[in-house]
């Protein structure tokens, strides 16, 4: 191996390593102390081998739900944190709904779904679960929050054979505890609580574009913009139509800076 350094020098650079490099597990206190088994959802392999466990999931996104369904069926107790108000829909909702946004307004498209998902769960706010004051669509575009795709989860937290809690505000050897001061024990705590970007582990002037918990510095529309030529895309957290219009955006821009100077030189 070669030890020499190259480098490179640009006028742009564009940071699109997103935003999901590693997994993310959040600080809560005492969790070191948990004598219980811990991982994240990305090393979930098969609910199998928690048979007749007390196991706890954190995050109620599609992958917590899908993990507290598959643990239910096999025989764990299961249970879920769900700290947040989320949307939960069938997929032929979402499919209907993306259907209806070709013609119609966002606004009218989440009055329409909602009212279908209202008449298919009924109120879920008595079992823990409430729902955003803005519709699944609109809460998509302003917050990146996507729908949860409902797998049967739903339907098990209202038989109670899913438990649901609140947000944990410390863990024990053996109990955690919640923000309503409920404590339960359990033998494994699941993490599927998402991923965070290392961007700013290695790109050394980061704070021009990032802030520390590696969202763009900026809120808004331009968010994709930094100083000195930097950019970056897909840090969003807009899914796939956020990455490509960051990158048609990008691409734009850097267009005009160059026509520009293109344009002086003439």
């Amino acid at each position: 191996m070669s030890d020499d350094i190259e480098v490179y020098v640009s006028d742009f650079l564009v940071l699109a390593t997103g935003e999901n490099d590693e997994p993310y597990v959040p600080p809560l206190p005492g969790l070191s102390s948990f004598h219980g088994e811990t991982i994240h959802s990305r090393e979930y392999k098969s609910a199998k081998r928690y048979k007749d466990k007390r196991v706890l999931v954190v995050g109620k996104g599609n992958s917590g739900m899908e993990i507290a369904y598959d643990l239910s069926n096999f025989g764990a107790k299961a249970s879920i944190v769900i700290r947040s108000p989320f949307h939960v829909m069938t997929k032929e909702m979402i499919y209907l709904g993306m259907l209806l946004l070709k013609n119609m307004p966002t606004q009218m498209v989440d009055n329409i779904i909602d009212s279908i998902a209202s008449h298919v769960y009924g109120d879920l706010s008595k079992y823990g679960i409430q729902r955003p004051d803005k519709g699944p669509f609109y809460h998509k575009i302003e917050a990146g929050r996507s729908p949860v795709i409902d797998v049967g989860t739903i339907g098990k937290i209202k038989a109670e054979e899913i438990q649901v809690f609140p947000a944990i505000t410390s863990i024990t050897e053996k109990k955690v505890v919640f923000e309503t001061g409920a404590k339960q024990e359990f033998d494994v705590i699941i993490f599927a609580t998402g991923y965070k970007t290392i961007a700013k582990n290695w790109l050394k002037d980061y704070k021009f574009i990032l802030n520390s918990d590696g969202t763009p510095k900026k809120s808004s529309l331009n968010h994709w913009k930094g100083e000195n030529g930097l950019y970056c895309a897909g840090f969003s957290r807009m899914g796939l139509a956020g990455i490509s219009k960051d990158a048609k955006d990008i691409a734009k821009d850097i267009k005009t800076i160059i026509s520009s100077k293109v344009e002086k030189l003439n």
